[in-house]
């Protein structure tokens, strides 16, 4: 491999395709080879995103137009569903022992095929790659993602759940049946397809929970959970849609177990983040807002004690298009070539 990364993006109109270019245009090892985007193919990307017009990119094109014959690494930012076939295409043909994968829809995330075919409503059509498929938790999971070919970058909310439980499980400073995470994200987070529930109208002013007790990214926060505690965990997880374009907030209800308090939470916490680049657990008495991580690839944890002494709330604060997308998959991208972690990531929050 040359100096340089050749690096294609595969659904480069979406909001995180956008994030990927603004993103992979600072990074001193790539270079951007292919973007594609099949509805607008043949357009600029300037045209596209009028706010990256100074870059020098290749205009948009077709998958089919692509020239794989160069190309190293992929971020894949297609729909759920379209993903699959694709991947298996790519890494079954005669590219496919140089390439490296970071699929950021979520038909590699869970690990279970059935549980996959239950939540996104069809079998799944590349089993023996979900199998291989290694989830791109970095913090959780690095020393697998190094490895891997093929990363499921995880998605946003699951990354805003599992960063706070994670350790706390591992540790096993709180009970695993008690488990609540309140869910708050800016709009974007339904991607860029115009739909009557993310117009103007719909949203601002207001603010409402969806997919009460049945939303997908539950059973993703699920398996993290249960792989954390070695036992299963059913959290009980609701999203809500806020007024902003970008951010997310979750706030999440523990019980310690017996004999443990706040101070043991957050030691685990700390312990954990210490030589983390990008989580931070804030100080005691500070609270996280999405503003203080706004076009960053950081997350900031708050510990904060609740009325009830029997209680902990954690709040945990990302945005969702950076660390809990694009930013992620570069990220990985990062661990799986061997780059520095934080190369390209270097960017401070936007504030105010």
């Amino acid at each position: 491999m040359s100096d340089l990364v050749n690096v294609a993006i595969l659904g480069a109109s979406g909001y995180t395709g956008a994030e990927l270019v603004r993103l992979l245009s600072r990074h001193p090892r790539v270079a951007l080879k292919a973007l594609t985007a099949n509805r607008k193919a043949g357009q600029t990307f300037a045209s596209v995103f009028p706010h990256l017009g100074g870059l020098d990119l290749p205009n948009l094109t077709t998958i089919e137009d692509v020239d794989w014959s160069g190309i190293d690494f992929v971020f894949c930012g297609l729909p759920h569903g379209t993903t699959q076939q694709i991947i298996k295409d790519l890494l079954d043909g005669p590219q496919g022992a140089r390439l490296k994968i970071a699929d950021l829809s979520a038909d590699f995330r869970l690990s279970d095929p059935e549980e996959y075919a239950r939540w996104y409503g069809h079998a799944h059509m590349a089993v023996e790659l979900q199998k291989e498929a290694v989830y791109g938790l970095v913090e959780v999971n690095r020393e697998a993602i190094a490895k891997a070919r093929l990363v499921a970058v995880p998605g946003c909310y699951p990354t805003s759940a599992q960063l706070p439980l994670v350790p706390l499980l591992k540790d096993g400073v709180i009970d695993p049946g008690m488990i609540i995470i309140d869910a708050k994200s800016g709009v974007s987070g339904a991607g860029r397809d115009p739909k009557e529930g993310s117009l103007h109208c719909e949203v601002s002013e207001g603010i409402h929970a969806y997919g009460i007790g049945s939303h997908r990214h539950g059973p993703e926060i699920d398996q993290g959970l249960s792989l954390a505690a070695g036992a299963p965990v059913v959290s009980s997880f609701t999203p809500h849609l806020v007024p902003a374009n970008r951010g997310i907030l979750s706030t999440i209800y523990v019980r310690p177990n017996p004999g443990k308090g706040i101070a043991d939470l957050r030691a685990s916490l700390e312990a954990a983040y210490a030589q983390e680049a990008f989580v931070r657990v804030v100080p005691d008495g500070s609270v996280p807002h999405t503003r203080h991580v706004r076009g960053s690839n950081y997350v900031l944890i708050g510990v904060h004690a609740d009325r009830a002494p029997e209680r902990v709330i954690l709040t945990c604060v990302e945005d969702n298009l950076v660390k809990g997308a694009s930013g992620q998959a570069v990220q990985n991208m990062n661990v799986m070539l061997g780059f520095p972690e934080t190369l390209g990531l270097e960017q401070q929050p936007l504030f105010p």
